[in-house]
């Protein structure tokens, strides 16, 4: 799965571990993210991440 950088801080999102602390769970897709999900890491927004190798 892709995964996804965080523009503002450089934490990245990774599908098959997804973000536990924060209620997602291994599996999720970045596109399945809920929308008022945000950065743990900084607070950023979705629209503040981009694809990333």
């Amino acid at each position: 799965m892709q995964k996804y950088i965080c523009d503002l801080c450089g934490w990245v999102y990774d599908p098959e571990l997804g973000d536990p602390d924060n209620g997602v769970e291994a599996g999720t897709a970045f596109a399945d993210l809920p929308e008022d999900w945000v950065c743990p890491l900084c607070g950023a927004a979705i629209e503040d991440f981009s694809p990333t190798d």
